[in-house]
C-alpha cells in the first residue's frame, strides 16, 4: 500500500519530461486538414462552442483526463486544476482512485476536486484489473460517492502494467466487471485506454457489455509504457524497445471507432492533444470531446493557475477559430465539416 503514493508521485514528475512522450509515433491528426471555406456567412462573435457532456454544459470540448491524486501533494495540483476547469468550465478527471480502496489516508486529495468544482461534470477513475476482482459494485460506488462523480472511468491499461515493476497484467474479467458496473451504477461508465488505443473491436465488445462513452486514448502524446521503462529496477528483464512506441494513433483509433457504427455510442479522443485545432478535427473525426492531461498539468506546472487559464482560452479560441473559418456556427455543425488528407505532410496513411 505504502508504494502507490510514491509510484504517483513518480508518475506525475517523470510525465513532464520529453523523454515521457512517443518519439517516432504522432497522433496523427497532422494527416488531416480541414476545407477552408472563404464565405463562412458568420460573425466571429456569434459562434458558440459550447456542448454538453453527462448534463452540464461546457464552454468548449474539452475533458482534462484522469492525472493524480492519492499522494501528499496531489490535493494542492487537484485543487489548482478544479479550480481552473471549474472557471473555464471544462470536464475534470481524476487520477486512478485504487489507494482510496486500501487506506483512507490520502482520501481528501481526490474530494477536494467536487469541492472546487460544483458545477462541471467530474469523473471517478479506477483501473480494468481492480474492476476484474471486483464481485460487486460497492467499492466503485464509494469511489464515486467520494468524489459526486458524474461518471466513473475505468481505464484499461495491459501495456503499463505489463512493463510496471509493480504491475498486476491480470486482466481476465475485466469485461465482465465492466459490465456488472453498467448495470449496477446509478452514473455511466466511461472506458479509456491510457495512450495505446481502442480499436472498433475492443469498442464493439464494450458496446455489447452497456459501455456508451469510450475514449480511445491512443498513442501520440504520453508513453506510459517509456514512463514505466524509466522505472524498472536494474535486476528486472530488459524489453524490446518497440513497446516504447507500440500503440494506435489517436486520429487512427478515432476513424475506426466512429466508423463502426456503434448506436448511442459518445467517443472521446485523448492522446496528443495541443491544441484547439486538434480539438476541433477530434469532433469532426466523430468525437463529442476531446480529452488532454499531460500539456494541462504542465500549464500548471509552468504557469501556475494562471497558466493554466491561458492555455484553456487559448484552446477556446483555437476551436472557435476552426469553427469560424469551416462557416460551424455551432459544435454539432463542427462535426458535419470534411476533413481532407493533408498534401504537405509526408508518410501519409492509406
Amino acid at each position: 500500500m505504502s508504494a502507490i503514493p510514491s509510484r504517483k508521485r513518480e508518475h506525475v514528475e517523470l510525465s513532464l519530461g520529453t523523454s515521457a512522450l512517443y518519439q517516432d509515433k504522432t497522433n496523427g491528426f497532422e494527416f488531416w486538414d480541414f476545407e477552408h471555406v472563404a464565405l463562412p456567412e458568420l460573425d466571429f462573435d456569434e459562434i458558440d462552442t459550447s456542448t454538453e457532456f453527462l448534463g452540464k454544459r461546457l464552454a468548449f470540448p474539452l475533458v482534462v483526463t484522469g492525472m493524480t491524486g492519492g499522494y501528499a501533494d496531489a490535493g494542492r495540483i487537484n485543487v489548482a486544476l478544479a479550480e481552473a476547469c471549474e472557471q473555464a468550465r471544462v470536464a475534470l478527471g481524476v487520477g486512478s482512485q485504487r489507494q482510496m480502496l486500501l487506506s483512507d489516508e490520502h482520501v481528501a486529495t481526490f474530494r477536494v476536486v467536487r469541492d472546487h468544482a460544483p458545477g462541471i461534470p467530474v469523473l471517478a477513475n479506477i483501473g480494468g484489473a481492480e474492476v476484474a476482482r471486483m464481485r460487486n459494485a460497492d467499492d466503485a460506488l464509494r469511489l464515486v460517492d467520494c468524489i459526486g462523480a458524474d461518471a466513473l472511468a475505468v481505464h484499461l491499461n495491459p501495456l503499463q502494467e505489463f512493463l510496471q515493476p509493480e504491475g498486476n497484467p491480470q486482466f481476465r474479467g475485466v469485461l465482465a466487471g465492466i459490465s456488472m458496473l453498467v448495470r449496477a451504477l446509478p452514473v455511466p461508465v466511461v472506458v479509456k485506454e491510457v495512450g495505446a488505443g481502442i480499436t472498433a473491436a475492443v469498442a464493439r465488445r464494450l458496446h455489447d457489455a452497456g459501455v456508451r462513452i469510450i475514449d480511445v486514448s491512443g498513442a501520440g502524446g504520453t508513453s506510459w509504457a517509456r514512463i514505466e521503462a524509466m522505472r524498472r529496477a536494474a535486476h528486472l528483464p530488459t524489453v524490446s524497445s518497440a513497446f516504447l512506441e507500440w500503440g494506435v494513433p489517436t486520429a487512427e483509433a478515432l476513424r475506426d471507432v466512429h466508423a463502426a457504427g456503434l448506436e448511442g455510442t459518445w467517443l472521446i479522443a485523448s492522446g496528443g492533444i495541443v491544441d484547439g485545432v486538434m480539438i476541433a478535427k477530434a469532433v469532426a473525426m466523430g468525437a463529442t470531446l476531446a480529452g488532454a492531461a499531460r500539456p494541462v498539468l504542465a500549464a500548471l506546472d509552468a504557469g501556475g493557475p494562471e497558466g493554466l487559464a491561458a492555455l484553456f482560452a487559448s484552446w477556446k479560441n483555437d476551436v472557435q477559430g476552426v469553427m469560424f473559418l469551416t462557416g460551424a456556427a455551432t459544435v454539432a455543425e463542427l462535426a458535419t465539416r470534411p476533413l481532407r488528407r493533408s498534401i504537405h505532410t509526408s508518410g501519409q496513411p492509406s
